[in-house]
Order: structure tokens, then C-alpha cells, then sequence
């Protein structure tokens, strides 16, 4: 099968954030949560795999991944936002398949393989 024709692939939106903005990641990602029925994960106030800032993980699925991104870009008020497909190769996806909104932010791709 070729790329073109595969199944397009859940998506993770990671909204990353620090102290001084913890409650603004928590409301753009409640949000966006309860506007798109998708599912929201921890506020992680710590470093969580490859991200070098604090982050929380929204899960997208394919149908919603246009209108999520679209929301994100709107609705982000300064964070930074990274995203990235689920494929079988994490490495590519956070590497070369990313999408990022705002400053991009180096990622510790060290463990994924």
C-alpha cells in the first residue's frame, strides 16, 4: 500500500507550558477537549519523554485531526504546541513527520527508535 493511500493516523498535540502558564495550557486543553469530544491527557508539570518543556497530551483521532489542528492555532494564546502523527515509527513522527505551532522547541529523541 502505498504512503498516499494508508490510513491517515491518530494524532498527538502536545501543549507545552511552564509555572507561569500551567493554567493556560489547562484551559486550552479542557477546551479543546470538551469542543471535540477527544481525550486529554495528565498536566504534566515535569519532562515527559523527548519534550523539553512541560506539556499536556491531546489524543486526536484521524476524522478530527484538520478541525483539532485548525482550533489549536486559533486558541493557543502564545504556548507553543507540537503535534505529531501515530505511526509504527515514533522516531520519524516526532522527528521529521512534526507539525509545530509557535517557537520549535528541541526535542530528546535519544529513546526512540
Amino acid at each position: 500500500m502505498s504512503e498516499a493511500t494508508q490510513t491517515m493516523p491518530s494524532f498527538h498535540a502536545h501543549v507545552y507550558f511552564d509555572v507561569n502558564t500551567v493554567g493556560k495550557a489547562r484551559d486550552i486543553c479542557t477546551r479543546c477537549s470538551e469542543t471535540f469530544g477527544i481525550r486529554m491527557g495528565r498536566v504534566h508539570e515535569r519532562l515527559v519523554g523527548p519534550h523539553p518543556d512541560f506539556s499536556c497530551q491531546l489524543t486526536v483521532p484521524p476524522d478530527k485531526v484538520g478541525d483539532v489542528l485548525s482550533w489549536l492555532s486559533r486558541n493557543r494564546d502564545g504556548l507553543v504546541i507540537f503535534a505529531h502523527p501515530n505511526t509504527e515509527d515514533s522516531y520519524k513522527d516526532h522527528a521529521e513527520h512534526a507539525i509545530w505551532m509557535g517557537i520549535i522547541r528541541p526535542l530528546n529523541l535519544d529513546n526512540l527508535g
